[in-house]
């Protein structure tokens, strides 16, 4: 008998369903796709996809933890592709927001999309907040690391600039707005490190 090879290996229904919704949501928003466009495209039947989400919104808030998992695993890598030091990493976790303006089809940042799409106080919502919390402690982490004089205000002022570089991206598309804002944030980093001059 043949050895089973990864290529023999098919998804699962909910990793189909994820995978559709992952597609659809992201290009299209979450409002604008029904369920049944979902199990139509996915290929599962109306009760496989109801077993493993048992509403739209429990299908949504899959849909963040893995885009949360993508896109914080790009900032991880791009941080620690800077080098050891916390006040390199700093400012390398923009190159993710390079790499992810360039791709095709981007349409600016996940959760910032779902929150304009949804209530406060909701699940949906709160998985928005969530997610921009454990970003900003992160990075707060790194500043305390590199001897921020105030790290949570440069954890703030960092996120911030990283927000607003994933909808510049999105709205006008200029090729310079990713660039330009790691530029500003090695500016913030070693004023707030105590850099006298500015590192290339």
């Amino acid at each position: 008998m043949a050895a089973t090879t990864t290529t023999d290996v098919k998804p699962s229904a909910r990793d189909r369903i994820l995978d559709t919704a992952f597609r659809l949501f992201y290009a299209h928003g979450i409002r604008a796709v029904g369920v049944d466009l979902i199990i139509g495209e996915s290929g599962v039947a109306k009760a496989t996809f109801y077993k493993h989400f048992p509403s739209k919104d429990d299908l949504v808030v899959a849909y963040l933890d893995r885009v949360d998992e993508v896109w914080s695993g790009q900032l991880h890598a791009s941080a620690a592709a800077a080098g050891p030091e916390a006040a390199d990493q700093l400012v390398g976790l923009f190159d993710a927001l390079v790499m992810a303006c360039r791709r095709d089809g981007y349409r600016g940042c996940g959760f910032i999309n779902a929150a304009a799409e949804s209530e406060p106080g909701g699940r949906i919502h709160d998985r928005t907040v969530a997610h921009k919390t454990s970003v900003r402690s992160w990075v707060a982490g790194l500043a305390r690391e590199a001897g921020a004089r105030d790290p949570d205000a440069l954890a703030r002022a960092l996120t911030l600039l990283l927000d607003g570089g994933l909808a510049s991206g999105s709205l006008d598309a200029s090729p310079d707005a990713p660039a330009m804002a790691k530029t500003a944030a090695r500016a913030l980093v070693d004023q707030a490190v105590g850099v006298s001059a500015p590192r290339p």
